[in-house]
């Protein structure tokens, strides 16, 4: 099995710059590429990261994307002089050429695709190409926005043409619409292309009507081209998270995608010039970990945009962390979208509506239009009104604090297995072994103090390493556990108990299984949410209930409910502590699979600090509860259908009950 990151980095690509006086190409800078890298080697990334060579690419190779009549004119660059270069450039919009760029822009290629090659051939399970220039805004024909040559989508051709690949994601989360991309797609199928993107009703650059929602790609391709437009500057972790739940993951997992290929612009993150947003850097960790299940966690990540050095240089960071497995950083502060984020949202789920299983359930003609005329300059008077504060007032220099140190620990998972049972352990895993003397008289307190009608020792002792793992997680030596118990009820409660007493202020529960657990949420200090077979009524805002029954579309549903649902809730609750606990049911043959994705879609919370619990001894289910708190790939589970229409109602219906508590669940304007 794959394991390690690439990092794809050379200085080459640095070695041009603009040679004339351009403010709209001024901020693309050489120092772009370096400082990120720098970064890299100053805390220790770089070294821990497999070095993977950079090549040039073959023509045949950029011709996968471009034309002949375009590449032939962009190899006479070098011999060119700066007017010449000067003229050149003005046929292109917002683009600058140098004589050095040609060879690197071909180098920028050849590393995209350098890093696609190790990740196909599974001599790493993902990695980062850090290249220069970038790439997403360039035409078959045309170079545009500081890209000459279109790295990413040469790579999902390439990926299709080398490796067969029918199933291609391409997430761009660069503050600027990839139009280049949705020109190369918007007719393909094979290839899913998401793009949120700063448009302000057409009045940012690229300035074009097919950036809006309804762009949805063309004939066959109808569908798989998602524009999510930002209509207003200051777009917080909360608004990136929601688009993310109730757009890009749904749709990505009906898809099931071979390979995530992420235009990874970091021009939308805080402080930097171009796009005026407010997300933290540490928010592309959580966005990195929430993609790494999807593909058996076959990701590459491609530079695109980034104007802030310092902003740059912490996303790229926390990005490349989060593929060598370390625990995303905590977010807190999180609350609803602001309204414009959920016109947004709400209008491309409805435009999408009738593509995808996942969105069908909603009108078609539900959306809330955000269609306004362009604005000229008699009334750009109102469009300053709309931005939260005047244009000089957004240019200030902005603050924020330094991402916190991320660690990793040696041992990422400790295992206690049932007894007499041996399971081969992935990279990373550790058995726990015998309770220690002092775990022993531990597990005699708590007896006394919650148990003490219990004498069983087949009982207590799984308490005892219930307590072991986690004053070891409090002590920072792993990060979680994974245990089987027989008393799911006492080993729930002492878990849960105990966290409390110093690892956790705030537990999140996620039950699977019938019947009751004894579990106090009152107090707002644990948050319960159980997936169950049989309906059950439920008040308090601290639990969420949801019956899906086996069958056809129960993979569906219960995918809809973690990304639509238990993320959105899980995120805002904002957990030290992640509790997973399955009951001893029939149903494992069809769980095993999704609890997979749920367990490694939750290692973005608590700082992956996760204990699950598994009751009886189901070998399938162990595996992949190892393999997903290990951080190694969890298969993938196929294209889905439809959900239930019955476990859509019910999943509304808890949405609808829960979102004024919790206002991440909300995706209409209505709801804010």
């Amino acid at each position: 099995m794959a394991s390690g990151s690439a990092l794809i980095f050379d200085e080459e690509m640095s070695a041009y710059k603009l040679l004339w006086t351009d403010p709209a190409c001024e901020i693309e800078v050489p120092e772009r590429l370096t400082v990120s890298y720098e970064a890299l080697k100053t805390r220790g990334v770089a070294e821990r990261c497999k070095q993977v060579p950079v090549r040039l690419a073959t023509e045949q190779e950029i011709l996968l994307a471009h034309s002949e009549e375009y590449l032939e004119a962009v190899k006479q660059t070098p011999k060119m002089s700066v007017e010449e270069l000067k003229a050149f450039s003005k046929q292109y919009n917002d683009v600058y050429f140098h004589q050095n760029i040609y060879h690197c822009a071909t180098m920028a290629v050849g590393a995209t695709l350098q890093l696609l090659d190790s990740v196909m051939k599974r001599e790493v399970r993902n990695g980062m190409a850090l290249v220069r220039p970038p790439g997403h805004h360039s035409q078959r024909s045309a170079a545009n926005g500081f890209c000459v040559f279109n790295n990413v989508a040469i790579a999902a051709l390439y990926a299709k043409k080398t490796y067969n690949l029918n199933r291609v994601l391409i997430v761009d989360w660069d503050v600027h619409h990839g139009q280049g991309v949705q020109y190369c797609f918007e007719e393909d199928p094979s290839v899913l292309y998401f793009s949120w993107h700063r448009y302000e009703h057409q009045t940012f650059w690229p300035n074009l009507s097919e950036s809006d929602y309804t762009s949805v790609g063309k004939g066959k391709g109808s569908g798989f081209n998602v524009n999510l437009p930002w209509n207003k500057v200051g777009m917080t972790n909360s608004d990136y998270l929601a688009a993310f739940f109730h757009v890009l993951l749904p749709v990505a997992y009906e898809f099931d995608p071979e390979l995530v290929l992420v235009s990874a612009g970091f021009d939308s993150a805080i402080g930097d010039p171009e796009g005026e947003m407010c997300a933290l850097p540490e928010i592309y960790a959580h966005l990195t970990q929430l993609l790494m299940p999807l593909a058996a966690a076959k990701m590459c990540v491609v530079l695109e945009g980034g104007y802030n050095l310092t902003s740059l240089a912490q996303s790229v960071c926390q990005t490349a962390q989060t593929l060598l497995g370390d625990p995303a950083p905590q977010l807190s502060g999180l609350t609803a979208p602001c309204e414009s984020a959920l016109e947004s949202i709400q209008n491309v789920r409805s435009a999408q509506s009738s593509y995808w299983s996942c969105l069908k359930h909603l009108e078609a003609h539900s959306g809330t239009s955000t269609k306004r005329p362009r604005l000229d300059e008699k009334n750009s008077e109102s469009k300053e009104a709309e931005k939260p504060a005047s244009e000089n007032d957004a240019k200030k220099t902005v603050v924020w604090p330094e991402p916190l140190i991320r660690t990793s620990t040696d041992v990422q998972t400790l295992v206690a297995p049932p007894p007499g049972v041996e399971v081969s352990l992935p990279e990373g895993c550790q058995n726990l072994g015998e309770d220690s003397q002092m775990t022993s008289k531990e597990v005699q307190s708590i007896r006394d103090k919650y148990f003490q009608d219990v004498t069983d020792q087949n009982i207590l002792k799984p308490l005892g390493k219930i307590i072991s793992v986690l004053d070891q997680m409090m002590n920072r030596k792993v990060r979680n556990g994974c245990i089987a118990v027989s008393d799911l009820s006492l080993s729930v409660r002492c878990a849960y108990q105990h966290a409390l007493m110093g690892l956790a202020e705030r537990v999140l529960v996620v039950f699977i299984g019938d019947g009751n657990i004894p579990i106090k949420t009152d107090d707002r200090k644990v948050f319960l949410v159980q997936i169950c077979a049989e309906e059950t009524e439920e008040k308090c805002v601290n639990r969420l209930s949801l019956c899906l029954r086996e069958g056809e579309g129960f993979t569906a549903g219960f995918m809809q409910a973690v990304v639509s649902l238990i993320l959105p809730l899980a995120y805002e609750f904002n957990p030290g502590l992640v509790l997973g606990v399955v009951g001893d049911s029939g149903a494992k043959t069809l769980l095993a699979p999704v609890w997979g994705h749920l367990t490694s879609l939750l290692q973005g919370l608590a700082e992956g600090r996760t204990l699950t619990l598994l009751q009886g001894c189901d070998k399938d289910l162990l595996a992949v509860t190892l393999s997903a708190l290990s951080g190694a790939p969890v298969p993938p589970l196929g294209p889905l259908g439809a959900p239930k229409p019955e476990d859509v109602q019910m999943m509304e219906k808890q949405r609808q009950r829960l979102q004024k508590r919790w206002g991440l669940l909300r995706c209409t304007v209505s709801e804010s």
